[in-house]
């Protein structure tokens, strides 16, 4: 005879719940599960609190985090402005020593120019140079009658002048070459400062003047005593 699987295990019966309210072993009133209070619940933080020492300490080090990145951003822009700087000057030294190499050609330039014989395909040819040497950034500079300054002015002559009032240029021997403000060649000039004796001269003749003046008053009074004197005697 067979028997199935299940014959020989103990089947579980109904669970029964005993809902009484008094405990008939006891005699006590149960506590039923909607009485007892709600459990706290847990904080989200594990059951840690921050203390206002913490909190300071926290404020404190984002300040200094803070002021790090700052520092940070700082240098970064000092970097890029100096290596901007020097980026310049390395195209203009760079520059400048190419330029320079045809300060012979611009100065034979400048004296045909001055001389008329600045025509024909030979201005044509001029011309173009120039400008193309303008838009490189080089600029000729120094002109009679300005002021000297020995920052860009190199004196080769020079004497004294009552026409000017302070220390001037007189003659443009070689003119001069820059970049923005980096001279490439200072402009050899002949200078003439104030004459010194200018000054003194129209006040001695002034002088002159005066005591002739005075001289010629004082003749012509003794000449009224003495006509006068003649006039008593008659």
């Amino acid at each position: 005879m067979t028997t199935s699987p299940d014959e020989g295990e103990e089947k579980e019966g109904p669970v029964i719940r005993d809902k009484r309210r008094i405990d008939p072993e006891t005699g006590k009133v149960r506590e039923r599960a909607a009485d007892k209070p709600p459990a706290p619940e847990a904080p989200a933080n594990g059951g840690a609190t921050v203390s206002d020492e913490e909190a300071a300490s926290l404020r404190t080090q984002l300040a200094e985090r803070l002021a790090d990145l700052q520092r940070l951003k700082a240098e970064y822009d000092n970097y890029r402005k100096r290596v901007e700087r020097d980026r310049v000057a390395v195209r203009e030294q760079a520059l400048g020593q190419v330029l320079s190499e045809l300060f012979p050609v611009l100065d034979d330039i400048g004296r045909a120019r001055d001389h008329d014989e600045l025509t024909g395909g030979f201005k044509s040819v001029a011309e173009s140079l120039e400008a193309v040497t303008g838009k490189l950034g080089l600029e000729r500079y120094g002109e009679k009658g300005e002021p000297f300054d020995p920052v860009v002015h190199e004196a080769l002559m020079h004497g004294y002048s009552a026409e000017v009032t302070e220390t001037s240029v007189m003659d443009v021997l070689q003119p001069g070459y820059r970049i923005g403000e980096r001279i490439l060649r200072p402009a050899r000039v002949a200078v003439a400062e104030p004459d010194p004796n200018a000054e003194e001269e129209p006040v001695e003749q002034a002088e002159d003047a005066e005591q002739a003046t005075k001289a010629g008053k004082t003749g012509e009074a003794d000449k009224a005593d003495e006509a006068d004197s003649g006039d008593d005697g008659e």
